[in-house]
């Protein structure tokens, strides 16, 4: 195997688009040299560069191949298509037993040609998100102007050019020079291989390795806060577009000027990260620090103070703008704004953003008394939940709903727990997001779900494969991890009627049912199981459903509940095969025709086990019911070891078939055992 190395040296790469780029050069080259069998990929990306290394073997082995194509004697159509296919002429066919054939031979070819010719169409049509041509005449396009390309096969250059008929391609072609860093180490040098490449950019102030880059931007901030006393605010997002802006991570620190120290943290570490990409900081009590950090791509002649003044001044007009919007949106009430809501669209379908405020308040009382919340508290919140999308800070800051909604509500002096509703009803945004707590913020949080499901099931804007517009799937998701972290005993489809818009009681269920079954299959539980549950019944208390679930797979897990899982499911594999040719056997069970002691045995079970089965599974005992159920085992397993139920005697068959549904009834009043894998 031999080394194959490609760099494409640009301007600077937009760094969210950095990853996916690496990703596609590597499925593209895969593709394109998949007869020089690759592997081994290895990816670089930085701000002005993508670049690959990879395995491949030194050239394609001759091949030969032979096709056979229509029959001698077929229309002459038939063998005009074949030979379009295989761009061939008829002199390279001959005949065997019936049947044209076309023997082909395909010459070796060495990996550098394979490259060289391959390439160019790889990259005009790479798959940018948005591509951008420049100067001169040229068609071909890159995300932004691409400066070099670097393409060496075992150390030697391999030539090609991005010329293609009367477009020259901006003259790029193919060598062995590069670039380090803009500032620091200008200008072009020759590289030889992977580890040449790497050395030498290092040398030229350029970490080609994406995750060393990252450490050094995260140890960095850390290292410059710790410092001054100060920990950083956990960000992983911003590290990584960091990561992708800078060659040469240098993590400096600049101070905030006192008169911005009273704007909101979240305002202010929005405004840092939005705008200018710097870190916020916590003092040790958790307070926002009067200081920021950043990473800047040059160390500057003076230790960086030119840099962090400079950066200090930009901060400082951000913050002007945020202090203008604070003080101006607190010269109005969030009351006064309500109004304001009538004049935006929620949905063409939907009505506006008052119209839903409105319906989500009525929702949220009704809602609030079976959470156990303040029903007045509950709607006055839901009232105020939207208002601030009117102020300016939102409107600057979308990121910040919710958020400032909260801090205007305390302003105007409405009640903790409807401030902390109006900011917390969002949550949870994403599956690492905390649930609301307090009880008025959980209603609100149930009511604005519910409605935005109710609404779009309404109008029939479903989810459909993997396209989700309006975030349903997350609602719905948001819904049950409120419902399973609280412990709430709630009816759904109670709480859906009462949301109304027109949406199917039903069907809004079995979606949400089914966002509890992913939920569940992506903890690594066993959604079979409440599949099975399901099967007994469709309940909608979500607390009872699991609780039931989590008791039939403890069970399961037993020997006594896997044995009585395989006896359940042979009693119904004979029950549906014998129903087939004569119908249910549901009657009852004829005691005189209990003529086996195993069979007295079973039925007794049953007597006993049944109505005790059903005492728990209204106590909502499920545990206890699981333990009852189980002693059904024995008796099941001794019934099939002696028992023949497919009886000669018509009348006992019958009734060793009833004591078989009975068997089934019973169980399946747990779950519908039917539907557990395996």
């Amino acid at each position: 195997m031999a080394e194959f190395f490609l760099e494409l040296f640009s301007e600077e790469i937009p760094a969210r688009m950095q990853a996916k780029a690496a990703e596609d050069l590597a499925r593209l080259l895969g593709e394109a040299l998949a007869d020089l069998q690759p592997r081994g990929f290895q990816t670089f990306t930085t701000p002005r560069r993508l670049a690959i290394a990879v395995q491949v073997q030194a050239a394609v082995e001759a091949r030969s191949s032979s096709e056979r194509g229509p029959r001698a004697n077929a229309p002459e159509q038939a063998l005009a298509g074949f030979l379009r296919k295989h761009g061939a002429d008829r002199a390279d066919l001959r005949e065997e037993a019936g049947f044209w054939v076309l023997d082909r031979v395909s010459p070796a070819i060495a990996a550098p040609t394979l490259i060289a010719e391959a390439l160019p169409a790889l990259l005009r049509r790479f798959p940018w998100p948005k591509s951008m041509r420049w100067g001169g005449t040229s068609l071909f396009t890159w995300v932004r102007p691409l400066r070099r390309i670097v393409c060496l096969f075992d150390g030697q250059v391999v030539p090609f050019s991005l010329h293609d008929g009367d477009d020259d391609g901006h003259g790029l072609v193919a060598s062995n020079l590069t670039e380090g860093h803009r500032f620091l180490a200008p200008g072009a040098f020759a590289v030889a291989s992977l580890a040449d490449w790497q050395a030498g950019l290092r040398g030229r102030r350029v970490i080609v390795d994406v995750a060393e880059r990252r450490q050094l931007v995260a140890e960095g901030v850390a290292a410059v806060a710790a410092a001054a006393g100060f920990t950083v605010v956990d960000d992983p997002g911003l590290v990584d577009e960091v990561t992708g802006l800078v060659e040469w991570p240098v993590p400096l620190l600049g101070k905030i000027d006192d008169r911005f120290m009273d704007l909101p943290a979240e305002v202010m570490q929005v405004s840092m990260r939005v705008n200018q990409r710097y870190f916020a900081l916590r003092t040790a009590d958790g307070k926002a620090a009067p200081a920021f950090a950043f990473i800047a791509n040059v160390p500057g002649t003076d230790g960086g103070a030119a840099i962090i003044a400079g950066n200090e001044r930009v901060l400082s007009a951000r913050f002007a703008d945020a202090r203008h919007f604070w003080d101006l949106d607190r010269k109005a009430t969030l009351e006064s704004r309500v109004a304001a809501l009538d004049a935006i669209t929620f949905h063409a379908k939907l009505g506006s953003q008052g119209e839903r405020v409105r319906r989500i308040a009525s929702l949220a009382s009704t809602v609030a008394g079976l959470v156990g919340a303040d029903a007045a508290h509950a709607a006055r919140a839901a009232t105020l939940a939207k208002a601030d999308l009117t102020t300016g800070m939102v409107g600057e800051f979308p990121e910040l709903q919710g958020v400032m909604g909260r801090y205007y509500a305390a302003h105007d002096g409405e009640a903790a727990a409807v401030a902390d509703a109006v900011q917390a009803h969002y949550l949870p945004k994403g599956p690492s997001d905390p649930v609301p707590q307090g009880r008025v913020a959980i209603a609100v949080a149930l009511a604005d779900k519910l409605d935005t499901l109710a609404g779009f099931f309404g109008i029939g804007e479903k989810p459909s494969g993997s396209g989700d517009p309006y975030a349903l799937r997350r609602a719905a998701l948001g819904i049950i991890r409120i419902i399973r972290e609280h412990g709430l005993r709630l009816s759904l489809r109670a709480m859906i009627a009462a949301a109304g818009q027109g949406a199917d009681v039903e069907e809004l269920l079995g979606f949400l049912l089914e966002r509890l079954r992913v939920q569940l299959r992506t903890e690594g539980a066993r959604h079979d199981v409440l599949n099975a549950v399901l099967g007994a019944g469709l309940d909608d208390d979500l607390v009872r459903l699991l609780a039931r679930s989590d008791a039939v797979a403890g069970l399961l897990g037993t020997e006594d509940g896997a044995n009585l899982l395989a006896a359940y499911r042979r009693a119904a594999n004979i029950l549906r095969i014998e129903e087939k040719k004569d119908g249910p056997h549901d009657g009852a069970v004829d005691a005189g025709l209990l003529q086996a002691a195993e069979e007295q045995a079973l039925a007794a079970a049953l007597d006993g086990v049944a109505p005790q089965v059903s005492a728990a599974l209204g106590d909502e005992d499920f545990a206890v019911a699981m333990s009852h159920m189980a002693r059904l085992r024995a008796p099941l397993d001794a019934f099939f070891e002696a028992i023949q139920v497919n009886a000669e005697d018509a009348a006992l068959r019958q009734n060793r078939l009833r004591l078989l549904a009975r068997v089934r009834t019973v169980m399946n009043d747990v779950a519908d055992f039917s539907k557990i894998d395996g």
